[in-house]
């Protein structure tokens, strides 16, 4: 059994800032509460996206799913030109490893599930990709 607490990863190699290249600051926030360390299968992120801001994604590894519970956003699919209004209740999951941006109004706080599962040390590349990354 796996017990953990959010507060417990704050400020922890698990509390990782990151965003486009391009912006001298990072576009959010991810708390890495499950990786593929833990044995899952899968990982568990809890993330904020910063208000203001926009980061472009394309997940060629991995199929993400997230479920928004704070904040209001817009998911813009790259591949296809849609554009999904985001606030609480929303969940979407990038299972076509779809090309995509969010532009996010006011703070987006959203949980993550990535299958495989993260290591924790990857970093976006300049086409917004994770690399994959086995223990």
């Amino acid at each position: 059994m796996i017990v953990r607490r959010l507060e417990d990863l704050l400020g922890t190699d698990a509390d990782v800032e990151g965003g486009d290249r391009d912006r001298a600051a990072g576009t959010w926030r991810s708390r890495r509460l499950l990786l593929a360390k833990d044995g899952t299968g899968f990982s568990l992120h809890d993330t904020v996206l910063f208000a203001g801001t926009s980061t472009t994604m394309h997940y060629a590894n991995h199929v993400e799913a997230v479920y928004v519970i704070e904040g209001s956003g817009k998911l813009r699919d790259l591949e296809r030109g849609e554009v999904h209004a985001l606030a609480p209740g929303t969940m979407y999951v990038l299972n076509g490893h779809e090309r995509h941006v969010l532009d996010v109004e006011e703070d987006l706080r959203v949980i993550c599930v990535f299958n495989p599962p993260v290591t924790g040390r990857e970093v976006h590349d300049a086409d917004g990709v994770y690399p994959l990354i086995t223990e």
